[in-house]
C-alpha cells in the first residue's frame, strides 16, 4: 500500500517536470478540480449536476449525472496528459478538442436544448472551456514549436 511519504515526493517531481509557463499548471488545476467534480456525481448524485442544468433540473437523473461524471473524468484524464505532455502536438490537439467538445456541449444546452441558465452553475464551465481554448490557441507555437498548420 502506498504511504503519504511515497505519494508526496512523486507529486512534487511531476509538478516540477511540467512544461514551463502557467498553461500546464492551469490544465493540472482544472484536472484536479474535475476529478472531485466527477467523484461527486457518484456520491451526491443530482445536487451539483442539477445546478449546471438549472433551467430543467427535472431532466437530470441519477444515470445522466453519473454519465456526466464519467464524461468529466475522461476529459480530466486528457487534460492531465495535456498538462504533463503539452509539448507533444497530438496531446496538445486532444486537450484542445476536449475543451471544444465541452464548449459545444454547454453552448448547445444553453442555446438549443434550453437546459441551462446564465448562473453560477453554468458560467463556471463556460469560462473554463472558453478561456482554456483561447489560451491554448494563442500558445500552440510556444509549446509545440508548430503553427496551426500541423
Amino acid at each position: 500500500m502506498l504511504s503519504i511519504n511515497q505519494v508526496v515526493p512523486f507529486i512534487q517531481n511531476r509538478f516540477e517536470a511540467l512544461p514551463a509557463g502557467y498553461l500546464p499548471k492551469w490544465l493540472l488545476f482544472i484536472s484536479v478540480v474535475s476529478i472531485f467534480n466527477s467523484i461527486q456525481t457518484y456520491i451526491s448524485g443530482l445536487k451539483l449536476t442539477r445546478k449546471v442544468y438549472s433551467k430543467k433540473p427535472q431532466e437530470i437523473t441519477k444515470l445522466s449525472a453519473r454519465t456526466f461524471g464519467t464524461w468529466t473524468f475522461i476529459s480530466c484524464v486528457i487534460r492531465l496528459y495535456g498538462a504533463l505532455y503539452l509539448n507533444e502536438p497530438h496531446i496538445y490537439q486532444l486537450t484542445m478538442i476536449s475543451y471544444a467538445v465541452a464548449l459545444f456541449h454547454f453552448a448547445s444546452e444553453l442555446l438549443v436544448y434550453g437546459t441551462c441558465r446564465f448562473d453560477a452553475g453554468f458560467i463556471s464551465p463556460l469560462i473554463v472551456a472558453s478561456t482554456s481554448l483561447i489560451w491554448m490557441y494563442n500558445q500552440v507555437e510556444y509549446y509545440t514549436g508548430l503553427s496551426w498548420s500541423f
